[in-house]
């Protein structure tokens, strides 16, 4: 193979992301080129809607996926907390790149953390589960919603709309923001989104030439522990519009697991935690969804997307 068509989003973080897996491949495949194919999700066409009343879980992903199935690419890059926790049909996962900083991150306008926010402070996030995570924490703050990309987001803050917000710290380091940090929010507390701060390549099933040039790129430690993630969202048949978090670290032979699952407000909160051999990461998954499911996780789920659909 000497060309390859990636499928991306058009914005400053998609392309960033798509420029890095061309250089890899380029850099592992010497002749190699690559060009990119981008294309408008729902997500980037429907910036006026609150995340929290999208029910489906594909919403910066789909047209990419069928452009992929359609044959007008051949891989397709994406922010893997985008994807649903299950394979579409006819399309796979080739390689996940090495993870950066899965923590999320709090931007404020004036020196604090989220401890030291002045009560009534206004805090912009479009994810379900960091309202959640927030009102747990802090129930005394006001949250509003924040679209738009990464740059768009800061800027609102930095024009007055919010006196803090919280993103993603992978996407901020990625576009040279990293700086405007004003803390890392503990992920054993406020637990990442599945697969946060990790970039994976899908193609077709089909595609056997397109999978093996994209698999020498696979981080054999973050496809492990981003499978236990995965294994535990698709158990719990819950997408990335739940008010849920789950994360797998590894250290040497050891892999641990932590998930939270909440209700809307965040008055409601169950943690659950496990641990053993990378090798047993989608078990691990499962075993900790098993566990959600006996504490009565799911119902929290459950009216936690209801209320979210109706507000």
């Amino acid at each position: 193979m000497r060309s390859l068509r990636i499928a991306t989003r058009g914005s400053r973080l998609a392309l960033w992301q798509t420029r890095h897996v061309a250089a890899a491949l380029a850099q592992s495949h010497p002749g190699l080129t690559t060009s990119v194919v981008e294309v408008r999700t729902t997500g980037d066409i429907l910036t006026d809607v609150p995340l929290s009343s999208v029910g489906s879980s594909a919403f910066f992903t789909r047209e990419i996926e069928t452009a992929l199935l359609e044959g007008e690419a051949d891989i397709a890059v994406h922010s893997l907390k985008d994807l649903a926790s299950e394979d579409v049909p006819g399309l796979e996962l080739a390689a996940i790149l090495e993870r950066e900083d899965p923590r999320d991150a709090l931007l404020a306008r004036a020196p604090c953390t989220l401890e030291t926010l002045e009560a009534g402070a206004r805090v912009g996030t479009s994810s379900v589960r960091r309202k959640a995570l927030i009102s747990s924490m802090r129930p005394d703050l006001g949250l509003l919603d924040l679209r738009g990309n990464v740059p768009t987001r800061v800027r609102k803050l930095d024009e007055g709309g919010y006196d803090a917000i919280v993103l993603a710290t992978a996407g901020l380091n990625r576009l040279g923001l990293g700086d405007r940090v004003s803390e890392h929010l503990d992920p054993a507390r406020f637990i990442p989104a599945a697969g946060q701060g990790a970039i994976a390549i899908q193609v077709r099933a089909d595609d056997s030439e397109a999978a093996a040039a994209a698999e020498v790129l696979q981080h054999r430690s973050t496809r492990s522990a981003v499978d236990a993630e995965r294994a535990f969202l698709a158990e719990l048949k819950v997408g990335c519009q739940a008010p849920v978090g789950v994360h797998a670290r590894i250290e040497e032979d050891r892999m641990d697991v932590r998930a939270v699952v909440l209700s809307a407000s965040g008055a409601e909160r169950l943690d659950v935690h496990a641990a053993g051999a990378p090798d047993q990461a989608e078990e691990l998954g499962r075993r900790l969804a098993a566990e959600v499911r006996e504490k009565g996780g799911v119902e929290l789920i459950q009216a936690a997307l209801g209320q979210a659909r109706l507000s």
